[in-house]
């Protein structure tokens, strides 16, 4: 067997066992695209009128909001722009549950509070990341799928280099002619489809390595030069015994971090949730990124600030390989470059998505024609 051949059936196997998981993590990144956008058009709770009052600060909106779901964990209070709710973040992994009370920032009204583990985007986003498994289940399923998908990208820029001049030319776009079969129409689709997302498709599928497998992530981030911890660990505070306690001291982080950082889209503070977490807190600059948010951490007692050595910490101490890291989730999303980094991500989303209903056309044909022969 001749090694192009032996490409072409490792790559006919790692199509057909991880084909249709590929096709679904394709699709319903397609339809995650604009998660973000469709949600701002069909949610209005969201948002506020602007008013020329400052915003409650923390402890206020803290006792407000806790009252909507006693009982539960009140992990966060995120201030955003002047015309957006405050979203009051309950959140816990043992028992699980995640949900947000949204609240004007002005006058502490309760304007709606949602399960985020129902309606249409998690079951969206469920299947993307999980195949609607068990989480430990399908994480794991996904990923195995996606590390296919990366050898079928290999193997496939193999089949696809043509081998003279004249075969390129079919290699690049589609000439189609009149009277061509259909199975001819989809080979070649198949084949320039692939060439053309190639690239894209690596970038998606290597960011999605990420967030499957441990061992990817700290292989992926070491390779790039990385050399803090990829565990998140909450810093402690040293409870302190001999001073008074000081009132509020929320409210004083959050005061802290709307002073330093006076033109963040979004604001974020941590209540501590035991007697020696410290207070976290983190301000992003694009509210609609993630690779801008700089993390701060700040002792409970004391309100010194607390320096930390695993990836979500100050961005003033990032270097390149954190940045990268920090950005996986834009980057995977295309939302590093905006609204048209998304629709590009979409569009090459779809494009991916039927590769694995291509590829399985060429199998398919290729296995009649093999039938009809051994009948004959």
């Amino acid at each position: 067997m001749s090694f192009k051949k032996a490409i072409s059936v490792l790559h006919l196997w790692l199509g057909l066992s991880s084909g249709i998981i590929v096709f679904i993590i394709a699709i319903t990144g397609c339809l995650y695209a604009f998660q973000e956008e469709i949600q701002n058009l069909t949610e209005d709770y969201r948002f506020v009128t602007e008013q020329q009052s400052p915003f409650l600060p923390p402890s206020k909106l803290l006792a407000i909001a806790q009252k909507q779901l006693p009982g539960k964990t009140l992990h966060a209070l995120k201030y955003n722009r002047k015309t957006d709710a405050v979203e009051a973040i309950f959140f816990h992994y043992e028992p699980s549950y995640y949900y947000t009370t949204y609240l004007n920032p002005y006058s502490g009204k309760v304007i709606k509070t949602i399960n985020n583990e129902e309606g249409f985007f998690h079951f969206i986003l469920d299947g993307h990341f999980y195949l609607w498994l068990p989480d430990a289940i399908g994480q794991v399923v996904v990923a195995s799928a996606t590390l296919l998908f990366i050898l079928l990208i290999i193997s496939g820029l193999i089949l696809w280099y043509p081998k003279n001049k004249n075969a390129a030319k079919q290699r690049f776009s589609l000439k189609w002619k009149k009277g061509m079969k259909w199975k001819r129409k989809n080979y070649d689709l198949h084949n320039v489809t692939g060439f053309y997302v190639l690239i894209i498709a690596f970038i998606f599928a290597v960011t999605g390595l990420v967030w499957g497998f441990q061992w990817f992530a700290f292989s992926y981030y070491t390779v790039m030069g990385g050399e803090k911890s990829l565990l998140y660990e909450e810093p402690a505070s040293k409870i302190n015994t001999t001073k008074g306690t000081i009132e509020n001291p929320l409210d004083i982080v959050w005061k802290q971090m709307v002073s330093e950082y006076p033109e963040a889209e979004s604001i974020e503070v941590h209540p501590p949730e035991s007697p020696t977490s410290s207070i976290a807190a983190n301000a992003n600059s694009k509210k609609a990124t993630y690779g801008t948010i700089d993390y701060r951490y700040f002792d409970q007692f004391t309100l010194e600030e607390i320096e930390v050595n695993h990836l979500w910490g100050r961005l003033k101490d990032t270097d390149n390989a954190d940045k990268l890291m920090k950005l996986n989730y834009d980057i995977h999303t295309g939302g590093i470059f905006g609204l048209a980094g998304k629709i590009f991500a979409f569009l090459i989303s779809l494009l991916i998505a039927t590769l694995p209903v291509t590829g399985f056309f060429i199998w398919w044909g290729r296995n009649k024609k093999k039938n009809k022969k051994q009948q004959l």
